[in-house]
């Protein structure tokens, strides 16, 4: 036909490709030789469509077979590409590369036999400088989205490192497009800190981040290090800002290897602070605090003698725009830091930066004012020397800071008082808290019922800094509440401003900073962001209040409940969903609270209205959890319905004892299970995909780590559902074994031998949930068969944690697993000796899991102590001997102090075992005690204790009892290896 037929049969083919392709799967053979002919010849606009169609097809063929027949095309698609830029057809070309893009992020191992001579194409058009830009950001486009498909292509891009060396030079060069623009030397406020930057700058900025990020170091830092360093040692100060920049960039992406080089990269950037041309010095105090992020806290461990004393200095810097970016750069640096590294440089920084909150310029004092908040937030008490003369000053700034130009100075002035409130603690701030918060209510109320103006920060600061000043003064926050919660919930209520129309219609050039667009099918989606981001800290702000004021946030848990409770399902902000997930079971937690403790005035707010609350958040988290498909949110709803799960399905024990009731009926109960599976589910199938993609041709090291991250990701996921699970178990005990047992083809995937470490973890610590909580009796003996060789197997891995689920476990089996314990007796005997008697059993890493091991050693004896001597072929004494000249535990300060109690247990009634054959082992019980009392106890010291207080004093009384019947030699004995102050612990403790 006629061309403009042949485009719209084109143009059809691709439509129905997109939503019918199964009805074109039978004529595939007709179509590919069809479709090379009208790519490779003809008018541009046809073959543009024939390419729109391949790509179609490409993209939305389900089976490889089918895809891999439009591989031989590829050369023709790219031919059209570069014939359509020989025609000076622009336009056409950006179709074309814009559909190339598409099938790169979609099937981007359709191109991999063609990758070399694909990517080549897209780097002569990068490179080349008379294309127009859109044109050449799509060529650079293509070629960082193969970069970043790393579930479906991993590690393809790093084996041709060549190229990804040109589109750095290519990348570097863009950086150069900067102009030293009189408004960037302005400095009054941030507007113009881009001034000067032009598109192909911030184009080459962002992806030399997605590039690092997606490649990582092995590959990154060898592809741009060279042409960083000619950059460096360039006279152009341009040359030496983009080097700079582009450190700045790639910090994230590479800080595996970066890390190892501190010292060479603090004495670069140390040295640019004194560059002649300003704009280079910004860069470089930039890239400063770039890295203090990205390498932290190990650059400011390492670096910090060289770091903070440039930064000091560069906040005298003439620049008014370096000296500010200076403060910034410390916030990065503070943040990264304890309070002991901060010490010697206190008194000189502090000094500085109250000089700077008298700068002529306000983004200088701006810049101080959040160095200072962060200063103060590292320091924490070590600030207090320096609260009485930094105080007055914040307060002048928020009571004397009135006009508009004003407002920014005045909330960073409320953000620096409340952080410093909190580092020195209540009884210090609560003067001048009292005065903050009566400035602040006036500060509201002024404003009153009138829409502050966008650019207004004041809100988002003031209803953080309420919240902060509420965590420091607790309950004496509670008089506050009836003036910051209106507000609060005004703003936490807002609704979002959404524009939809036409993705063809033309961008609003006039379109506001605080506008984020995003292109869904064939729509466009404008957001206010500003309103977003002010709906989101209220959010947080009440989650707070009621995190911390418990019961005392009685008055307003229905109406939160009510605000919060549809907001789990807040499409357009994550920090708003997690934050209302977070919030939910903090108010169940308060009205359970408010109820028990009499503060529930209503007289229908009574247990049925904590039922009520907790099933109606349960089911809102169900429903999210269902959807959800981000793993930190994912973690935050599960971690929310546990806490849920807490209050309605206390401790049997608890229930038994007339303390709690369940409030949980069964069809929540029924709910959660089925959410529970479905989650459990899903991570099977997550980890078998990630084992699929370890298997591909390409996969390598580099891979590798990213898989485990995955993994670890994973893996903080189905421990949140572990914790429900055994959240259940505690109240249910044994009635809880139907339901498990539908989860248990799952959990039992995830112990494959292919799946992660971490993964086994957790399925073997559901499991010893199971027995534990439940196997009360026997009753979970029955599911020995199918976890006790995971369980031995587990016992002897080299990774720790999941060495230390697996000891602790088969403790746990021995204590509850009577008679069926027997046949697994001698093998898990064999499993535990290894563990404690292996090399460097006692180091950091491994002193948990040893410490685990030592306790389960107790168990069996203690609790299968009638079968030792079948089992092992030896008394049973021989194995308690053993196990005691292993105590006392010092490390895992939980099993420390369960296993301490149980001791004390045990001589407190005589028990022939451990006292030995004519109490033979009283001199190795008196070093047991006097070893595990060094640590003191709780209520007396600071320290880990490893006794709690109860177990502490009965210790003292039987080693009181024991002074008198050892010989006092023997005796003596019993303190040998306590140092000076572990010896005055003991002498204290014993003289009371």
């Amino acid at each position: 036909g006629a061309d403009p037929l042949k485009e719209v049969a084109l143009n059809v083919f691709a439509q129905v490709a997109m939503y019918k392709v199964e009805t074109l799967v039978p004529h595939l053979a007709q179509l590919h030789p069809l479709l090379g002919q009208l790519l490779s010849v003809g008018l541009i606009d046809v073959r543009v469509a024939a390419l729109r169609a391949t790509a179609s097809f490409v993209q939305a063929l389900e089976e490889p077979a089918h895809r891999d027949q439009f591989q031989g095309l590829i050369p023709a698609m790219v031919s059209t590409l570069m014939d359509a830029l020989k025609a000076g057809d622009e336009a056409a070309a950006q179709e074309a590369l814009d559909m190339l893009v598409e099938v790169a992020g979609t099937e981007p191992r359709f191109l991999r036999k063609q990758l070399e001579p694909v990517c080549q194409a897209m780097l002569t058009i990068a490179a080349e400088e008379k294309f127009e830009e859109g044109v050449r950001h799509l060529a650079i486009e293509f070629i960082v989205t193969l970069c970043e498909q790393r579930e479906k292509a991993p590690g393809m891009m790093r084996k041709i490192p060549q190229y990804i060396g040109q589109l750095c030079n290519i990348l570097l060069k863009m950086l150069l497009d900067v102009e030293d623009d009189p408004d960037w030397h302005t400095a009054t406020t941030e507007e113009n800190e881009d001034a000067g930057n032009s598109d192909n700058f911030h184009v080459a900025q962002e992806n030399l981040d997605r590039l690092s990020c997606a490649l990582r170091g092995k590959t990154m830092l060898p592809a741009v290090t060279p042409s960083m360093n000619t950059l460096l040692g360039h006279a152009e100060w341009s040359h030496r800002h983009a080097a700079l920049t582009c450190l700045a960039q790639i910090a994230e992406g590479c800080e595996k290897q970066l890390r190892k080089s501190t010292d060479e990269i603090a004495d670069m950037l140390v040295g640019r602070f004194q560059d002649p041309h300003p704009r280079v010095r910004w860069a470089a105090v930039n890239a400063t605090g770039q890295l203090c992020t990205d390498l932290g806290p190990d650059i400011q461990d390492e670096q910090n003698t060289k770091l903070l004393p440039a930064l000091l200095a560069a906040m005298d810097d003439p620049s008014m725009r370096v000296a500010a970016h200076a403060t910034a750069a410390m916030v990065n640096f503070s943040e990264g830091c304890d309070k002991d590294l901060m010490q010697p440089y206190l008194d000189a920084l502090i000094t500085k930066l109250l000089q700077l909150l008298q700068h002529q310029s306000k983004l200088v004092q701006e810049g101080a004012l959040t160095a200072l908040a962060s200063v103060a937030d590292s320091a924490q008490d070590l600030f207090q020397k320096y609260y009485s003369a930094t105080m007055p000053y914040l307060k002048g700034i928020l009571v004397n800071s009135q006009g508009k130009e004003d407002r920014m100075l005045r909330a960073k002035s409320m953000e620096c008082i409340s952080l410093v409130g909190m580092a020195v603690g209540k009884d210090v701030f609560r003067e001048d808290a009292k005065e903050v918060m009566g400035v602040l209510n006036n500060l509201q109320n002024a404003g009153g019922a009138q829409k502050p103006e966008s650019d207004d920060p004041t809100t988002g600061y003031m209803l953080q800094a309420w919240a902060r000043i509420c965590k420091t003064l607790g309950e004496e926050f509670v008089p506050y509440l009836p003036y910051v919660m209106p507000p609060l919930l005004t703003s936490a209520s807002i609704k979002p401003d959404v524009t939809i129309r036409n993705a063809d219609d033309a961008d609003d050039e006039e379109e506001s900073d605080d506008v984020a667009t995003y292109d869904v099918g064939d729509q466009k989606i404008s957001i206010n962001t500003a309103v977003l981001e002010e709906k989101a800290t209220a959010c947080s702000m009440v989650l707070c209040y009621a995190e911390e004021l418990k019961e005392n946030f009685y008055p307003y848990i229905e109406q939160v409940a009510e605000i919060m409770m549809p907001l789990v399902k807040f499409f357009f902000h994550e920090e708003v969903r997690k934050a209302a997930a977070q919030t939910l079971p903090e108010l169940l937690v308060a009205a359970a609270l408010s109820v028990k403790k009499g503060k529930a005035t209503a007289a229908h707010h009574n247990a049925q209205w904590v039922k009520n609350l907790g099933c109606a958040f349960v089911k809102a988290l169900l429903e999210v959890v269902e959807d959800e498909s981000e793993s930190e949110l994912l973690c935050a709803e599960l971690e929310s319905i546990n806490e849920c799960l807490q209050v309605l399905c206390p401790p049997a024990e608890d229930v038994a004892g007339g303390k709690e009731q369940v409030l949980l009926d069964p069809t929540q109960l029924e709910a959660c299970v089925v959410q529970f599976e479905e989650v459990l589910k899903g991570s099977v199938e997550r980890s078998t995909e990630r084992i699929e993609r370890s298997k591909t041709e390409d996969f390598d090291e580099e891979e590798r780590e990213e898989l485990q991250a995955e993994h670890e990701a994973e893996s903080e996921v189905l421990d949140a559902v572990n914790e429900c699970i055994g959240t259940l178990a505690k109240c249910l005990k044994s009635q809880l074994h139907p339901y498990f047992d539908r989860m248990l083809p799952y959990i039992l995937q995830l112990l494959s031998e292919q799946s992660s470490s971490d993964e086994r973890r957790v399925a073997i610590c559901i499991f010893d949930d199971i027995v534990e909580h439940t196997g009360e009796g026997g009753a979970a003996n029955k599911y020995f068969p199918q976890f006790m060789p995971h369980f031995l197997s587990a016992a002897v891995n080299a990774h720790d944690d999941l060495r230390q689920a697996a000891v602790y476990g088969v403790g746990v089996c021995a204590q509850f697993g009577g008679a069926a314990f027997v046949p697994y007796l001698a093998p898990v005997a064999q499993a535990l000796n290894a563990c404690v008697s292996a090399p460097e059993s006692r180091s950091e890493d491994k002193a948990a899991a040893t410490e685990n091991a030592i306790s389960s050693l107790g168990k069996i004896v203690i609790y299968q102590r009638d079968n030792i001597q079948g089992a092992l072929g030896q008394p049973p004494e021989v194995l308690a001997d053993f196990w005691l000249s292993l105590l006392p535990l010092h490390d895992d300060i939980v099993e420390a102090r369960e296993v301490h109690k149980l001791l004390v247990k045990l001589i407190t009634e005589n028990d022939a075992m451990v006292l030995g054959a004519n109490q033979k082992n009283l001199g190795e019980l008196a070093r047991i005690m006097v070893h595990a009392l060094s640590e003191g106890v709780p209520s007396l010291t600071k320290k880990r204790a490893l006794v709690t207080d109860e177990t502490g004093a009965q210790m003292v009384t039987l080693l009181k009892q024991l002074q008198g019947a050892l010989p006092a030699e023997q005796f003596a004995k019993a303190a040998q290896g306590l140092n000076e102050t572990q010896q005055k612990m003991v002498q204290a403790l014993l003289s009371q």
